[in-house]
């Protein structure tokens, strides 16, 4: 990928176009103002709602308690050019041009931040009562379903399963979750770790079957391979998302195994004057060794400000993050930080069993990556150490009463 290597000229461009006005995108339009980019900012945005943020989606919007997740954003007063309900539709990278619904936009620098797209339940499209939760209009036709507390039936019990399920309950729907698998988060995290989870389901008043796989959905049920029948007044499926670059064939952009766009270490593409930032995006992370393909909000927050260094110019460091996130389920603020694959070596600190634990992955004696549930102080201060490379003592690490920060070797 030679083109990703090549050193980015000295001269501003005059015109930014970024796809996608989602988080990654919003905030690489708004870090290119903050950099003192002066130039012609376009925001394409394929949804007709005003830019908004993603996590609420699936508590305050879902149950009613806030209308929408606009961003906090004076897009006119920053001078950025929205084009909303405007799909993308291909890249002609000779040309400087992207083709969309509404004609051809020219650009000098184009910023792909289309983020990714859920992956659909086979034989379950055109089912009545079948959702998915990933936009505003998703959430927006499940919150009546909540409101008139149907039986729900959730596929997946990943992150956004038991987000779902989380506000399910509180609304007071029935909830069943089906989970192929034998545990939740299966492939996530460690059978270990996960298997604590497990009793927050039932402790919640949800039905967690495990091993269960869906046969087929129907109006009204879903039907296991087992013939299980399950009563749902609505379906809602989470199993996972795909980067949402089925558009970008025949561009010329180089593409990953899952369909990511394969950005180099500044999130430059194999294209001149083209970068990916996101969801869409896979980079190689220095610190970890590998490549990283991160579906989190915090890599939508962070690497904008990289692409938007690269643009003004000069040149920053690598990006090369600690991966972040959180979630809110049955009542425990669960958090990470890090990449655990690449640690050789699990501690636990304190009882999984109660209310708040944490583990820790060490690779050797360095701390890479760390799950926190219901203890913010150690996701903090874990992140830190794992962002300065500080060679841990373990015997230290091990005890929950001692603040990570004094466990150092």
């Amino acid at each position: 990928m030679s083109e990703q290597t090549q050193e980015q000229g000295t001269a501003q461009p005059r015109r930014v176009v970024v796809v996608g006005a989602g988080m990654a995108g919003v905030q690489t339009a708004v870090a290119l103002r903050e950099q003192g980019f002066t130039g012609s900012v376009v925001l394409i945005g394929a949804e007709p709602h005003q830019p908004y943020d993603r996590p609420p989606l699936s508590k305050a919007v879902l149950l009613g308690k806030a209308e929408d997740s606009a961003f906090d954003v004076d897009f006119e007063a920053l001078g950025l050019e929205l084009r909303l309900g405007c799909e993308a539709l291909a890249v002609r990278p000779e040309e400087h041009v992207l083709d969309t619904s509404a004609g051809p936009v020219p650009y000098d620098v184009l910023v792909l931040a289309t983020g990714a797209e859920p992956i659909r339940l086979p034989g379950s499209e055109g089912v009545p009562g079948v959702h998915l939760l990933r936009t505003l209009d998703d959430a927006e036709r499940l919150r009546p379903v909540l409101a008139a507390q149907h039986d729900v039936v959730v596929v997946g019990a990943g992150w956004i399963g038991a987000e779902f399920a989380t506000a399910a309950r509180e609304a007071g729907c029935a909830v069943t979750v089906v989970e192929a698998a034998d545990r939740p988060l299966a492939g996530v995290v460690p059978d270990e770790v996960a298997a604590p989870m497990t009793a927050w389901y039932a402790d919640s008043g949800a039905e967690l079957r495990t091993r269960a796989r869906v046969a087929h959905v129907e109006p009204g049920a879903v039907v296991l391979d087992d013939g299980s029948r399950l009563p749902a007044g609505a379906v809602v499926v989470g199993i996972g998302a795909r980067p949402a670059t089925g558009w970008l064939a025949g561009s010329g952009i180089a593409l990953g195994e899952l369909g990511e766009i394969v950005a180099d270490d500044h999130l430059r593409t194999s294209l001149p004057d083209v970068y990916a930032v996101g969801d869409c995006a896979s980079f190689p992370s220095g610190r970890y060794g590998e490549r990283l393909l991160i579906h989190h909000w915090d890599n939508a927050l962070q690497g904008p400000r990289t692409v938007a260094a690269n643009v003004v110019g000069p040149a920053p460091a690598p990006y090369d993050p600690v991966p972040y996130f959180w979630s809110e389920q049955f009542g425990r603020f669960v958090q990470y930080a890090g990449h655990h694959t690449a640690g050789d070596t699990l501690l636990w600190r304190g009882d999984a069993a109660g209310p708040a634990w944490s583990v820790c992955w060490l690779r050797g004696d360095r701390l890479v990556a760390l799950l926190a549930v219901g203890r913010p102080r150690d996701l903090a201060q874990g992140r830190r150490l794992i962002e300065a490379g500080t060679a841990m003592d373990r015997g230290l690490l091990a005890d929950p009463a001692r603040p990570l920060k004094e466990a150092t070797a």
